[in-house]
């Protein structure tokens, strides 16, 4: 005798009957900019003197805006806490904040940091020329994030981005030095980037080592190695470490002479021009043509991409090799590529290949995206920059802690959720 067991039909669950869980993610971060803004707001008094020409010869001359300090950072703190009660609503709704929010919050921080460091100060705030130099600074971070998305779409955690800056900007100047070509030296550059990208793609790729270890290891060796030859050879030739070959400014006729954008953008070194392009080129090719195709399936599915006749090794050697000279060639800003030359020091790179890590993350692996988060931290080293020629009272070491705190706080508040290429740090064995 059998008995049959009835068991009740479920319904499977529809979209519309999924409960999201709150993020209160950026409610939390909106609410300490409002914070900041309110507090900043209550200490500011005085006025405070906006330019935005960067001399008095420029073709157009836009006046100064002077304005009073307290009132504008209410209207500030105003914009802030609206933006927080949006951020409140979209959470408890279950809903995206989206972008421009977080766009409008930054910039009401900024631009009240600057207003109450600018009440009653002695100069102006100077937006265009910090803008100018935000880009600039900007220039090494966005090659070294560039670097790493070309690497780890095709599988390759880059953690050595820090030590192929410093190899660039070693090999720029000692070239630029030795021949007198800034030109050489910005072929050196890449070229020692290069290398470095070489020693990584040998145990990475081909020995199948930690990426993680390797990176480091290579960090190390670049840090302890152009070391050795500043105490040794740049020392004792002080001729090869010369600050006086570099990169002019090139200003592009009509662009140029744009109020505020035409400075900014088109009034910058050749190696800056250079970026614009490759960030193009790169964009485009990596999601537009066959081999940004073929590089993105090595880091996803590198057994599927073998299937259909790509070489996965060598595709992640040659991404590695050209994430070297980028990143090569991002160094040769610290010491010939900008329009200051300056002569190489220790560990010049300071911590900029890491803060390009985190620019490559919050920009989720695109390209545009790692720009624009190079960028942002680029213009908080220009504020560091500034800020203390505002007030020669301010604290300068919290002021110098402004890009790492920048960098901490945006990985941790705005990352959210991101996926890396799926295969990165994964050992490939045909």
């Amino acid at each position: 005798m059998s008995t049959t067991v009835l068991t009740p039909e479920v319904a499977p669950a529809l979209p519309s009957d999924i409960v999201t869980k709150i993020s209160w993610k950026m409610p939390i971060t909106y609410a300490v900019a409002t914070i900041v803004t309110l507090v900043v707001a209550a200490s500011t008094s005085g006025m405070t003197t906006f330019r935005f020409t960067l001399s008095r010869s420029d073709r157009f001359v836009i006046p100064d805006w002077h304005v009073n300090g307290a009132t504008m950072n209410w209207i500030l703190a105003g914009l802030t806490l609206l933006v927080f009660l949006y951020s409140l609503y979209r959470a408890v709704s279950r809903k995206p904040v989206g972008v421009v929010p977080a766009i409008v919050a930054g910039a009401s921080v900024v631009a009240a940091l600057l207003t109450w460091q600018g009440a009653d100060a002695v100069g102006a705030v100077t937006l265009t020329a910090t803008l100018a130099s935000a880009l600039a600074l900007s220039t090494p971070l966005i090659f070294g994030s560039l670097s790493g998305v070309v690497a780890e779409h095709s599988g390759v955690v880059n953690i050595s981005i820090e030590g192929q800056l410093l190899a660039g900007a070693f090999a720029g100047v000692l070239v630029a030095s030795a021949t007198g070509s800034v030109w050489l030296g910005l072929l050196a550059a890449p070229l020692a980037g290069v290398l470095m990208g070489a020693l990584l793609a040998l145990f990475a790729v081909k020995y199948n080592v930690d990426h993680i270890i390797v990176g480091v290891v290579l960090n190390t060796f670049a840090l302890g190695l152009t070391t050795f030859f500043f105490s040794t050879v740049l020392s004792e030739n002080p001729e090869l470490n010369s600050s006086a070959v570099n990169l002019p400014n090139v200003k592009i006729p009509l662009l140029g002479d744009i109020p505020v954008i035409g400075p900014v953008l088109f009034n910058q070194t050749v190696l800056t021009y250079f970026m614009y392009v490759v960030i193009v080129v790169l964009t485009i090719y990596l999601f537009r043509s066959r081999w940004g195709l073929r590089l993105r399936a090595c880091g996803e599915h590198p057994h599927a991409a073998a299937t259909v006749g790509i070489n996965v090794r060598r595709t992640r050697v040659n991404a590695t090799l050209l994430s070297g000279a980028l990143a090569g060639l991002g160094g040769s800003f610290f010491t010939i590529g900008a329009s200051i030359g300056h002569s190489f020091n220790n560990n010049m790179s300071a911590g900029n290949g890491y803060i390009a890590l985190a620019a490559m993350i919050l920009g989720k692996w695109n390209p545009l995206g790692a720009v624009g988060a190079a960028v942002m931290f680029g213009f908080a080293k220009a504020l560091a920059i500034l800020m203390p020629s505002l007030n020669s009272n301010a604290p300068s070491n919290l002021i110098n802690m402004i890009p790492y705190l920048v960098t901490v706080l945006a990985v941790a508040g705005f990352v959210g959720r991101s996926r890396p290429p799926a295969s990165e740090n994964v050992p490939y064995n045909n």
